[in-house]
């Protein structure tokens, strides 16, 4: 029984090193351009090169996301960029253009492709196809039965592995193929600009009633409108080992520290639990439930996995965001006068009760006893997020350690 890999996403070097500390195996990133989240903050040449470093110096993998589909007008800057992730010797490419794929191939033939999950991988063909070209790694679709899984990983080479989304954010088509982005704003979904209209709110206007906006309700069937709930699988991962995945993949390339480190450590001691022992993973099924919920995140679903959203429960619901935590930043060191240093993200004040989440799965809570600027002067509150502050906690964190508090939501 192989133990799968541990997927997690970044957007940016700090949440490379929050993933990193809190039990990826593997993470994945984008850099300026050519992949799908453009939108993201993603790396830059030096921040590649440093995240790369920070990752194989704590035996963590990193792979590159270069998944657009291509235009002609693409295709010379995909070459220029691929020249320059040969020099910085990422552990693997993630392609879903064969153009792209093949210029890989002859530029950079010692990083291993994946193919992209935007390629829609759904049948053991598809699989062995790319197999041939060279392809170390197929991402499944989303779209996929356990089933189809176990079967597709039965049915192709054992040297190619196998990856699957587990958590995170689904798209209302194949895998991300979808017009609503193009149609509302003009931004491509296909060239990472997509502006999620899928998760604004809709209501429905009658032909001869214009102007009357009459508001989409649930009913015993279910609510058909765009938004999807979220992917979790926490309470199966028996299944996705037993299926034969390799990797198991973590959606987010847009989310914050905090819901990195959150899923992260969750999955982490879930999969770890359960190579342990099967009875170990079931006593603490309430603590990754409780766990998985202190991150932003819609009501869950286990997608198409265990059978189509018509046969199982509708996957599409309201667009309410649920959030038990504000992000407040991640300690970076911690000085010669004991102070934690961070780039504040929200604000809080001297005298709150905020909580430490370390990267073992213990939260300690704590209170805010004195806030110093870059000036080194006292104030009690800092009202501006990203402004670099000093704390002085009634308890001591770490570095990399997360600090949250409760949301008043």
């Amino acid at each position: 029984m192989k133990k799968p890999e541990l997927l997690i996403p970044a957007s940016s070097l700090e949440v490379l090193k929050t993933a990193v500390m809190f039990g990826a195996d593997a993470v994945y990133i984008g850099g300026d351009a050519f992949g799908l989240r453009a939108k993201a903050r993603n790396f830059s040449h030096d921040e590649m090169k440093e995240g790369i470093e920070f990752a194989h110096a704590h035996d963590v993998r990193v792979h590159v996301t270069v998944n657009i589909l291509a235009h002609n007008y693409d295709l010379d800057g995909v070459e220029k960029y691929l020249h320059e992730l040969k020099d910085l010797r990422p552990d693997a490419l993630i392609i879903a253009d064969p153009g792209i794929f093949m210029k890989a191939g002859r530029i950079c033939p010692e990083i291993d492709i994946h193919v992209s999950t935007q390629a829609n991988n759904t049948n053991y063909e598809t699989y062995n196809f790319w197999h041939d070209l060279g392809a170390k790694r197929v991402v499944a679709a989303r779209e996929l039965s356990m089933t189809e899984v176990k079967e597709i990983k039965e049915k192709i080479p054992e040297d190619l592995e196998m990856e699957c989304f587990i958590h995170g954010a689904m798209c209302i088509s194949y895998s991300g193929r979808c017009l609503l982005s193009n149609y509302f704003t003009g931004r491509d979904a296909n060239h990472g600009a997509c502006t999620h209209p899928c998760r604004w709110k809709y209501a429905v206007v009658e032909e001869k009633r214009p102007g009357e906006y009459l508001p989409v309700y649930e009913n015993e069937r279910g609510t058909y409108i765009f938004n999807s709930k979220d992917l979790c699988m926490i309470e199966h991962i028996p299944e996705l080992v037993d299926a034969g995945v390799d990797s198991c993949k973590i959606e987010g390339r847009m989310k914050t520290a905090l819901y990195v480190a959150t899923v992260a450590r969750t999955y982490r001691k879930a999969i770890d639990d359960f190579f342990e022992s099967e009875e170990k993973y079931r006593q603490n099924m309430h603590w990754y439930l409780e766990q998985i919920s202190k991150c932003t995140y819609r009501q869950f679903t286990t997608g198409f996995y265990f059978g189509k959203p018509s046969e199982e429960a509708q996957i599409y619901d309201n667009n309410t965001y649920v959030n038990e935590y504000i992000y407040l930043g991640i300690v970076y060191d911690i000085d010669e006068r004991g102070l934690a240093r961070i780039e504040q993200r929200n604000k809080f004040c001297v005298g709150d009760e905020i909580e430490i989440m370390k990267p073992d799965g213990t939260d300690v809570k704590c209170v805010v006893k004195a806030m110093l600027n870059e000036e080194g002067e006292e104030v009690d509150s800092c009202p501006h997020s990203k402004e670099t502050i000093f704390l002085d906690l009634s308890e001591k964190p770490s570095q990399y350690d997360i600090l949250r508090v409760a949301s008043k939501n």
